[in-house]
C-alpha cells in the first residue's frame, strides 16, 4: 500500500501513548476525535484505522483487531466512574457521557447485574458533573472523570466492578480496521508508535498535568499502573466476555475478535482468536434477528445485499408477530398540511419547493387550513401532520399562534414540524433547538415527525440537500424532544446517491439514538419519487427492493416497536405486501399530500378502504393516536 494510512485517535489522555508519534510520521495522517465521533468516521469509510471502543466495534460489525496494542484496566481505571452524593442503589437518574458507548453498555450491564433500574439520560460531560445532587448521579469518562476524582462522596469504578464480578481485565478501546484496509507494515507502524509512546509516559504526564492543574504524580500512575496497553491472552477473554455479556442482554451485537493476518505475536494466541473464526451464514444470521437479537451493521449489510426476499420477508414477518402477536394491524386518521412550499434548502430531490419571491410560493391562510382541518374532525380524525418549508419570512411567534388555534377550535393532535424546520426556527430566533421546543409545547406541539432524515450519511446529504442540517444535528433535534417527554417517528428516503452500506448506517444510527431515549414510536421508509424537473436523477428504487429494505428495517430496528408500511409511495397493494414484509401498521388516511404528489405518485384511500385492505392481508383493523394507543377494538 503506497498511499498514507487515515489513522483516528481519541483526545484522552489515556489514548495519548498510542497515538502521540504518529503526529510526525510522514506516512500516516492522523486525526483526532471522540470516541462516538470516531466510531461514525470509521463505519462510514472516511479512516482506515480507528482507535475504537470496543461496542462501537462491535456495532460496526466484521472490523480487524491489531495485535497486543488496547486501552484497557485489571481492577482500578479512575477515568471510568459512576459519581454521586447517596449510594448508588438510592439514585433515581444517571446522567450519560455518551462520548463512549462502550462505557454506557458497562454501565447497564452493572446496573443489571444489581437490579438497579435508575431513570439513564444523555448530556454533555460538563452538565452531567454539574447535575449530580440528591438522588441523581453521573457516568463520568475520560479526562472529565480525572479532573472530579475526588470531587463526590460516592465513586463506582466500572473497570473494579467488572474485574470483581469477571476477574477478568476490561478492554475499553482498541486499534481496529476494516477488513484489507491496512497491510503488516501499517500495523508494525501504529506497534512502533506505541513503543514510543511508552517511554514518553512521564512526558505525558507532565503536560498534561501543566495544563490541567492536576497532580502529575498522579497522571504519572494512572497511565503506568491504572491503564493496561497491552492485549494479550487475559484481555482477549475479558473483551469477549464483555462482548457475550452484552449481546445476551440485546445492547449489542454478536462479536467475536477476529485479526487480520495470523501472527505469533507474543500474547495473541488463545485459542478462540489465533486465526479469524468463519462468519455466520445467512440462515444463522435470519434466525438470530428473527428471535430479537441484535445484528451488526456488518450483518444487515450481507442480509440486504444476499439475503433471499422471500426469507427476508419470513424473518421480518416473524419479528412482527413476536411484537405484536395479537394479528392486529394499526392506522391512524389524519391529514398532511404542507402549510407552506416556501423554502430556502433547495434539495434537489424535492419538486415541491418554491424559492423566496417565486409566483407559486404560498402560505396557507386560516380560512384554507380552517377548512381541511374542519374536514379531519368530521372523518373522525384525531391529528394534523403539519409541515412546510423553510420560510424565513414566519417567526416563531407565527407557529404559536397557529398551535394555538389549532388547539382551541378543533383540538387535533399535533405531529408538527420536522428537525430541519425546528433547527431552521432556532437559527431565525437566535433560540436553543430545546427553548424552540419549549416555546411550541406550550403553544400545543405533541410529537415531531421525521422528515427530512432522508439518508444520515453526511457525505449523501451534501449531495443532495447540501444546505440541509447534518445527520448529527437531526439526531440531535430528536434527542432532545425525547427528553422533553415528546415522541417522533424516524424516516428514511433511498435511492438517491446513498448505497447499500448508508442505508443501514442510517438504521443503526436510529437504532443507537433509541437505545438511548428510547422516543422513535415507529418507523417508515420509501425511494426517492422521481419527477422531470427536479435536479437528482433517481437510482435504485423499485418494488423488490422497498420490501427488502423494509425487512431489513424491522431485522435491524429491534429496538423500535412499529414499522409503518409505505402505501403512499408504494401503491395500496404493495401496502398490503409490506405487512408481510415487517409492517404493522399502515399509517394514514390520505386526505391529500402534496410532496411526494409533486412528483407523480398519487395513491390515496380513505378509512373504510383501508381497514378492507388491512382485513384482506389476513389481519384485524384498529384505528391509534400517535403513541401508537389503540382508538377501538380490533375489527
Amino acid at each position: 500500500m503506497t498511499d498514507k494510512l487515515r489513522a483516528l485517535g481519541v483526545a484522552f489522555l489515556n489514548a495519548r501513548p498510542l497515538w502521540e508519534s504518529l503526529k510526525d510520521d510522514a506516512r500516516v495522517d492522523l486525526d483526532l476525535a471522540r470516541p462516538s465521533a470516531l466510531a461514525r468516521a470509521l463505519a462510514e469509510n472516511e479512516a482506515d484505522v480507528g482507535l475504537l471502543p470496543v461496542a462501537a466495534a462491535a456495532t460496526i460489525g466484521d472490523l480487524r483487531l491489531l495485535r497486543n496494542m488496547a486501552i484497557g484496566a485489571r481492577g482500578k481505571v479512575r477515568s471510568v466512574s459512576i459519581v454521586s452524593e447517596r449510594p448508588l442503589h438510592e439514585l433515581e437518574s444517571i446522567a450519560l457521557d455518551l462520548s463512549s458507548r462502550t462505557s454506557v453498555v458497562l454501565a447497564r450491564l452493572l446496573l443489571a447485574r444489581r437490579k438497579l433500574t435508575p431513570h439513564l439520560f444523555a448530556t454533555e460531560p460538563a452538565q452531567a458533573i454539574a447535575g449530580v445532587k440528591d438522588r441523581t448521579g453521573a457516568l463520568v469518562i475520560g479526562d472529565a472523570a480525572l479532573d472530579v476524582e475526588t470531587r463526590f462522596p460516592y465513586r463506582l469504578d466500572l473497570a473494579e466492578d467488572w474485574f470483581e464480578w469477571t476477574g477478568l481485565p476490561f478492554v475499553f478501546a482498541a486499534w481496529f480496521a476494516r477488513a484489507g484496509a491496512i497491510d503488516a507494515e501499517q500495523e508494525d507502524i501504529l506497534r512502533v508508535a506505541k513503543q514510543k509512546g511508552l517511554s514518553r509516559v512521564d512526558a505525558i504526564a507532565k503536560e498534561h498535568g501543566a495544563r490541567s492543574g492536576l497532580d502529575e504524580s498522579s497522571l504519572r500512575a494512572y497511565l503506568t499502573e491504572s491503564i493496561r496497553y497491552d492485549l494479550g491472552d487475559e484481555e482477549l477473554r475479558g473483551l469477549e466476555r464483555f462482548w457475550a455479556e452484552a449481546a445476551q442482554a440485546g445492547l449489542l451485537p454478536r462479536a467475536t475478535a477476529r485479526f487480520e493476518q495470523p501472527s505469533s505475536t507474543s500474547g495473541s494466541s488463545s485459542a478462540s482468536t489465533s486465526s479469524s473464526p468463519s462468519r455466520p451464514s445467512l440462515d444463522t444470521l435470519l434466525s438470530r434477528a428473527a428471535d430479537g437479537e441484535r445484528l451488526s451493521a456488518a450483518d444487515g449489510e450481507r442480509l440486504l445485499r444476499e439475503g433471499s426476499f422471500f426469507e427476508l420477508g419470513l424473518a421480518a414477518d416473524a419479528v412482527r408477530r413476536r411484537k405484536h402477536p395479537k394479528g392486529v394491524v394499526t392506522y391512524i386518521v389524519d391529514r398532511n398540511v404542507n402549510y407552506t412550499n416556501v423554502c430556502t434548502t433547495s434539495c434537489r430531490f424535492c419538486a415541491f419547493y418554491r424559492p423566496v419571491g417565486h409566483p407559486e410560493g404560498y402560505v396557507l391562510t386560516r380560512e384554507v387550513l380552517g377548512q381541511k382541518l374542519q374536514e379531519v374532525v368530521d372523518a373522525g380524525g384525531v391529528q394534523i401532520l403539519l409541515q412546510g418549508g423553510l420560510n424565513p419570512d414566519l417567526p416563531i411567534g407565527w407557529y404559536e399562534d397557529l398551535f394555538r388555534w389549532i388547539k382551541k377550535e378543533y383540538r387535533l393532535g399535533l405531529h408538527a414540524l420536522s428537525p430541519e424546520e425546528i433547527l431552521h426556527l432556532a437559527r431565525l430566533e437566535d433560540l436553543s433547538v430545546r427553548q424552540v421546543l419549549e416555546k411550541l409545547h406550550a403553544a400545543g406541539l405533541d410529537s415531531v415527525p421525521g422528515g427530512g432524515a432522508e439518508i444520515l450519511v453526511d457525505r449523501v446529504r451534501r449531495k443532495i440537500a447540501k444546505a440541509k442540517c447534518t445527520s448529527e444535528e437531526w439526531l440531535g433535534v430528536m434527542r432532545v424532544a425525547h427528553h422533553m417527554g415528546l415522541r417522533s417517528s424516524a424516516t428514511m428516503m433511498y435511492g438517491t446517491v446513498d448505497t447499500l452500506e448508508d442505508r443501514i448506517q442510517h438504521l443503526v444510527k436510529i437504532r443507537d439514538l433509541q437505545d438511548e431515549t428510547g422516543g422513535f414510536t415507529a418507523f417508515f421508509c420509501w425511494d426517492y419519487q422521481f419527477e422531470k424537473g427536479t435536479h437528482l436523477a433517481p437510482g435504485e428504487n423499485g418494488t423488490h427492493l422497498y420490501l427488502r429494505t423494509q425487512a431489513v428495517a424491522r431485522l435491524m430496528l429491534d429496538n423500535v416497536d412499529h414499522v409503518g408500511a409505505s402505501w403512499v409511495t408504494q401503491g395500496p397493494a404493495v401496502g398490503q405486501v409490506a405487512l408481510r414484509f415487517g409492517a404493522d401498521d399502515f399509517g394514514s388516511v390520505m386526505f391529500e399530500e402534496n410532496v411526494v404528489s409533486s412528483a407523480g405518485t398519487t395513491f390515496g384511500i380513505n378509512a373504510d378502504k383501508i381497514e378492507g385492505r388491512i382485513r384482506q392481508a389476513g389481519f384485524k383493523a384498529v384505528r391509534r393516536n400517535v403513541r401508537y394507543e389503540w382508538l377501538n377494538e380490533p375489527g
